[in-house]
């Protein structure tokens, strides 16, 4: 199996305050064609922001890309988002199926 599928593909974390957030996110990033999925699940965090200990629910969202298209959907990640500071992190696709890894790249814009 190739390591280095072509295009290279990821999963973008962000945590989101509500479900209805998570969701209109994901939507945008899919209309816009910045992602090809988006899964998203809720998780318990716990944090520190501004010196203080924070615990409490999020919904994370799973978003699976083309990395080229990681400058974009940063940006309007950041834009849309309602965080100060929103998780923002990449996981490079090492392997996968490679007609999975083709699908996201069909489904993102190059």
């Amino acid at each position: 199996m190739n390591s280095q599928p072509e295009p290279q593909c990821g999963i973008i974390l962000v945590t989101a305050s509500s479900k209805e957030e998570a969701e209109a996110i994901a939507k945008i990033l899919i209309h816009e064609k910045l992602a090809a999925c988006v899964s998203i699940v809720p998780v318990h965090s716990i944090y520190t922001w501004q010196n203080e200990i924070h615990s409490g629910e999020e919904w994370q969202l799973l978003i699976k890309t083309v990395l080229l298209q990681f400058p974009l959907l940063e940006a309007r990640v950041r834009e849309i988002h309602s965080y100060e500071v929103p998780e923002i992190v990449v996981l490079p696709i090492i392997q996968g199926s490679l007609a999975y890894l083709k699908w996201i790249g069909e489904q993102v814009k190059r």
